[in-house]
């Protein structure tokens, strides 16, 4: 990777897990309107690809200062009982305006900490989901662990429900990088939660890694993949930290310690390298994967696909998000539920749903959306004439500039990714956005592309 063009192009940028982004909803979702198109989507997508849910579990017993998760910290065992019955009362909502039982393609539980919750409630909560639906041939169960309370039972319990995937937030193994962060858990651990899930048949495990930590130098990043390395994850997601303090006030703990930009910049070209080295395949942004994974077999055959949760093989069209701050795709639309935990749960007992913004997606949202999740799916795309023509003169000179350095290559509309230019098709991305270009925002909302 070419130094000088990581300098040139390490601006801010949207990860496009959605179009448009979050910030850039237009907010005139209102909640009637949200469930005819739930209502609209599930006729017209359920049978064929069936449903996606996404589980916000945000509980976590103590606070890692880089996060950037919607969280509450908290050790309280009450907390638990009427976050559950809130996600039940809401899918059941749901459920209400399908018109038929639901096919489930996959469910993810994310956080916070979903292994916060005791097995009893994760059991309870699944269970109750999976009764009444069909499960797709091709489901995908996941979650996302600690590995210092991600129990045996925990894996048993979920293992029994059909979860075969789990994903373990490692970040760094340095001691010293893991204090700065709060976020101390031995190799021992993360061995011990990673040998259950393998005894237990899991198929996929993967470690969230994050370059640009407080401390990080060359040889600590060195020590940390030389243990993942012995432990052999099937995916690996390589992420920038994201330094955002206004947002994330914990952040500045330790901003004194950050690497400077050029030094994180090292660290990135240095863990992909090793990532390679070690055998792992790049599937896009941030992700890795061993050469069988499914993901890497996706990827080559042009099947991959990209939601709010990241990269995944499955199509579905209909993500139903549970749960406070989840966001919710029904390919028409988007809507994100209230954030605050409490507010979530009384309104999930006073009105069955908690909708606090979203955004009905517009002709010209459906085609830039498409384009998008092309080139960071299949590294090309022919940009529709109606998108290309309304492209300002600045993106079109940026598309050329990328040209010029090799980043892609355009013809007749057509846009064609180099290897190179994925490390930077955060940039090539939000030259297509014309809601980006078009909308000044008052803050730094997103994190640098590199």
């Amino acid at each position: 990777m070419n130094t000088a063009l990581i300098q040139k192009y390490n601006t801010p940028a949207p990860r496009y897990t959605s179009y448009p982004t979050v910030p850039l909803w237009d907010n005139k979702l209102d909640s009637h309107q949200w469930e005819e198109l739930v209502k609209k989507a599930f006729l017209e997508f359920n049978d064929t690809e069936g449903i996606s849910i996404y589980i916000h579990l945000p509980f976590c017993e103590s606070l890692c200062t880089y996060c950037g998760c919607n969280k509450r910290i908290t050790k309280n065992d009450k907390v638990k009982t009427p976050y559950i019955e809130g996600l039940l009362k809401e899918w059941a909502h749901y459920k209400a305006l399908f018109n038929g039982n639901p096919k489930i393609s996959g469910i993810h539980l994310g956080g916070g900490t979903p292994t916060f919750f005791d097995p009893f409630h994760l059991e309870n909560l699944i269970s109750t989901i999976l009764r009444d639906a069909k499960i797709s041939d091709n489901a995908e169960f996941s979650f996302e662990g600690h590995p210092n309370n991600t129990s045996f039972a925990h894996l048993k319990t979920l293992g029994d429900l059909g979860f075969d995937r789990v994903s373990y937030g490692i970040q760094d193994f340095d001691e010293k990088v893991q204090k700065a962060i709060h976020r101390i858990q031995p190799f021992e651990k993360v061995k011990y939660a990673t040998d259950s899930a393998r005894v237990l048949g899991y198929t996929s495990i993967n470690f969230d890694l994050i370059y640009g930590l407080p401390h990080q130098t060359l040889e600590s990043l060195n020590n940390t993949f030389a243990q993942v390395q012995t432990l052999r994850p099937d995916r690996i997601a390589f992420y920038s930290y994201a330094h955002l303090p206004s947002a994330f006030p914990s952040q500045r703990s330790f901003e004194n310690y950050l690497p400077t930009a050029d030094q994180k910049q090292a660290l990135y070209k240095y863990g992909g390298k090793l990532l390679i080295e070690m055998g792992y395949e790049e599937i896009g942004m941030d992700h890795f994967a061993l050469p069988n994974d499914p993901l890497c077999i996706a990827k080559a055959n042009g099947n991959l696909h990209r939601n709010f949760m990241g990269y995944t093989t499955l199509p579905s069209k209909i993500l139903i998000g549970l749960g406070a701050s989840s966001i919710s795709d029904v390919y028409y639309a988007y809507a994100q539920n209230e954030k605050n935990i409490g507010k979530y749960e009384s309104r999930i007992q006073k009105e069955n749903h908690s909708i606090i913004k979203g955004h009905v997606l517009n002709e010209e949202d459906l085609k830039v959306r498409t384009t998008i999740l092309n080139l960071i799916c299949r590294k090309q795309a022919t940009i529709p004439t109606s998108i290309w023509e309304n492209l300002g003169k600045t993106q079109k000179w940026n598309l050329i500039d990328m040209q010029k350095d090799g980043l892609l290559t355009i013809a007749d509309r057509c846009i064609q990714i180099t290897d190179e230019g994925m490390n930077f098709v955060r940039n090539i991305c939000s030259q297509i956005d014309k809601r980006l270009a078009t909308n000044e925002l008052k803050q730094p909302i997103f994190s640098k592309a590199v």
